[in-house]
């Protein structure tokens, strides 16, 4: 009967061995998946997120005025299953420990993560483009001789241009060798040759293949 009461004392004193969840906040695993969050500065919006999304949480709309896309997850339909954040390139997305999704029914509406993206205007062209972040355009285009500061504010077409310039040296024009002394008037095929071949007006050695 003492032991009994012993035992009960020390209980008491211990106080509960449960969360104490609602009166307090509850413990949470470090590695729990939560709540969806996203970094726009890492956001390339590839929508990779909302193509494997299993409670299809999640939404990505460019805005009518081009100044950017808008994401959005709901987090009242996310299943927490982690594919966005398995499956995305650039790690924008992340999934936080916070757990608590209860709301009232009229916030249903607002109970959802919300980031604006905005895109950037190409310093070669002018155009539109969405971001590029570093790391992303490191392994796309992998080490050169150009400054990826300046890479990543280019469209698609002018990194290919800038990407060329910087892995092949093109000679000025004033650079090229001059031609050898008497020879600057002669023709490059002369009348009669056998070798020569006319494409759209201009004279050409042949090359073996039937144009």
């Amino acid at each position: 009967m003492f032991g009994f009461l012993k035992v009960l004392a020390r209980n008491v004193l211990k106080g509960p061995s449960t969360d104490p969840f609602p009166f307090a906040e509850a413990h949470t695993p470090a590695r729990f998946r939560g709540q969806v969050r996203l970094d726009p500065a890492l956001c390339v919006g590839c929508a990779i997120c909302h193509h494997v999304c299993a409670g299809g949480a999640i939404n990505i709309a460019e805005r009518e005025d081009g100044s950017g896309y808008d994401f959005t997850v709901w987090h009242n339909t996310c299943a927490l299953c982690g594919l966005c954040r398995h499956y995305c390139p650039t790690g924008a997305i992340t999934l936080s420990n916070d757990w608590h999704n209860a709301h009232l029914q009229s916030q249903k509406y607002d109970w959802c993560e919300r980031q604006f993206v905005p895109f950037m205007q190409c310093e070669g062209c002018g155009a539109h483009i969405r971001p590029l972040p570093p790391q992303l355009a490191a392994r796309a285009y992998g080490p050169g001789g150009f400054d990826f500061a300046s890479f990543m504010r280019l469209c698609p077409s002018c990194r290919q241009l800038a990407a060329a310039r910087a892995d092949v040296h093109i000679p000025e024009a004033s650079a090229m060798p001059a031609a050898p002394a008497g020879h600057a008037d002669e023709p490059a095929i002369r009348e009669g040759d056998a070798n020569a071949v006319t494409v759209k007006g201009d004279e050409t050695p042949a090359t073996g293949v039937q144009q």
